[in-house]
């Protein structure tokens, strides 16, 4: 069973949050439609290299116990984009003392023209912290979810160069986001 999270104009309280962080000089913002999240702007790769749009964090956590991941529908011009997601961590808040915090992400990309329907499980989420991957045998915690973000940044998954990453403009839709 699918469980919408967002969809339409159900994005309320999604803000950017830009490479500007940390002395990058990208923008973008993020602006609900009719039919969803429109996230626009521009990808400066000099500095930092990444624009994002995140959820507020969700109070009450979002216990998604039930479900396998997320379904995402999104018109992304052909770029790879992360999805990632913060967890309140096993270890007391610990892990929101590290800088730009502990994420759980998945690469996807994008088909060029149209909507691109994506499914991102629970199991392939790999740990990360600022776009490097995490040893520490953290565990995914469905059950206290409490922000999740898309990015687009010139570091993949594993810190490496995303080989889709593109400089400039950047429009993209988001038309849901589900558990399923």
């Amino acid at each position: 069973m699918k469980k919408i999270l967002f969809k339409d104009k159900n994005f309320e309280g999604w803000k950017s949050l830009n490479d500007t962080v940390m002395g990058g000089a990208s923008n973008a913002v993020c602006e609900i439609t009719n039919t969803g999240l429109l996230f626009k702007g521009n990808v400066v790769e000099e500095s930092g290299g990444f624009v994002s749009c995140r959820s507020p964090i969700f109070n009450p956590l979002l216990n998604l116990n039930e479900y396998l991941g997320f379904e995402l529908k999104i018109d992304g011009q052909g770029r790879t984009y992360k999805f990632a997601v913060a967890c309140q961590d096993q270890f007391f808040g610990l892990t929101d003392f590290i800088p730009g915090g502990l994420k759980w992400i998945k690469s996807f990309p994008t088909r060029k023209f149209g909507i691109t329907k994506v499914n991102i499980l629970f199991k392939d989420l790999s740990p990360s912290i600022r776009a490097n991957k995490v040893k520490f045998p953290f565990k995914f915690q469905p059950n206290k979810v409490k922000r999740i973000q898309l990015l687009h940044s010139k570091f993949g998954d594993n810190g490496l160069r995303n080989d889709k990453f593109k400089q400039g403009p950047i429009r993209v839709y988001i038309k849901s986001i589900s558990a399923i």
